[in-house]
């Protein structure tokens, strides 16, 4: 286990400015919370296909290390790290009472892996299966006992893991993407497909890896930029300005993900193979990002238990963190691995 984790080298956001009242107070919370937190939770490292991944393991208050505990393994979305959104769920379940495992993925954060910023889905997916064996390496833990709680493209993954890795009991998803969805809505497949292969050989022939960028970036106001769209409004306020943004979550997307991203669909065989428990969770406030729409139409796909609930004036990004929110979709969490874990 390792329990040192420095910054890798990259390109830290650009910060747009936000509304800072109240900041301070909000901080102090936090930075309490966090000290408690910290007494609970480990630093750890564990493998994906050769690749160390670097995680936190929380304990649940009462943690008692000769019984068995149920786990979930928390999956953050493309550009996050395990400090964003996925820990602040990672937090609350463990606080809850479970164990929970947080990681940052394979090529990203204080993980390993080359080339640096890869979003490949099949990695992703099999990162979650590398999570659920560490997990079953851990005597305190019940391995009939094992969750999965992804958000937003983590819930997308989240759901594909769990058609074929049966040791997951129960999957909870927050506002859930199928990435390889989003991707294909945002221009011509087949043009973006061509483009990624001469970009590919270019890197084959000795070019550096080409970067791109998951949000636009030096927009200064979104209005005055002519955006409208909540989703990419609050995308851009969450993850490049100090509410939710990390040093490690660099906001930067190596070009060969396109490929394998383009021709994902996390949802394929729903019908057929998941037969899981399903938890979906949404807002009501839809943006582009779809996952208002996609989440139910993956709860009426899912052919096994499943519960859907619906949190009246959220959008995407406030089930993100605005605590109100993450409250709403932590108690029907909370209810709903107890039914099924």
């Amino acid at each position: 286990m390792n329990r040192t984790e420095e910054p890798l080298a990259g390109h830290a956001p650009h910060r747009h400015p936000v509304d800072t009242e109240g900041r301070e107070d909000r901080q102090d919370r936090q930075d309490r919370q966090d000290r408690q937190d910290d007494a609970r939770m480990e630093r750890v490292t564990f493998t994906s296909r050769g690749v160390p991944l670097a995680a936190h393991l929380r304990l649940p208050p009462g943690f008692e290390a000769g019984r068995r505990h149920t786990a979930l393994v928390c999956v953050h979305p493309g550009n996050g790290v395990k400090e964003q959104t996925a820990g602040i769920y990672a937090r609350h379940m463990a606080e809850r009472g479970h164990v929970t495992l947080v990681f940052d993925a394979s090529h990203q954060g204080g993980s390993g892996g080359e080339p640096r910023h890869l979003e490949d889905p099949g990695t992703r997916v099999e990162d979650i299966r590398s999570a659920v064996d560490f997990l079953t390496t851990l005597p305190f833990v019940d391995e009939e006992r094992i969750g999965v709680l992804g958000v937003c493209a983590g819930g997308g993954y989240a759901v594909n893991a769990a058609l074929s890795e049966h040791r997951i009991r129960a999957v909870g998803t927050v506002v859930p993407v199928n990435i390889g969805r989003a991707r294909r809505a945002g221009g011509s497949p087949v043009a973006l497909l061509e483009e990624a292969g001469r970009r590919r050989t270019a890197e084959a022939r000795g070019g550096d890896p080409e970067l791109t960028t998951w949000l636009p970036e030096d927009l200064g106001d979104p209005a005055e930029a002519g955006i409208t769209d909540v989703d990419l409004i609050e995308a851009i306020d969450y993850y490049l300005t100090p509410r939710g943004g990390h040093p490690r979550s660099a906001n930067r997307l190596a070009h060969r993900s396109l490929a394998p991203l383009l021709t994902f669909d996390a949802y394929h065989l729903v019908e057929e193979l998941l037969d899981r428990p399903l938890q979906v969770v949404v807002g009501d406030r839809a943006g582009s990002f779809g996952s208002h729409q996609e989440g139910r139409e993956l709860f009426a796909r899912a052919r096994g238990p499943k519960d859907l609930l619906v949190v009246e004036g959220a959008s995407h990004y406030d089930l993100y963190d605005r605590p109100a929110h993450v409250d709403r979709a932590v108690e029907a969490l909370t209810a709903f691995y107890a039914r099924h874990l």
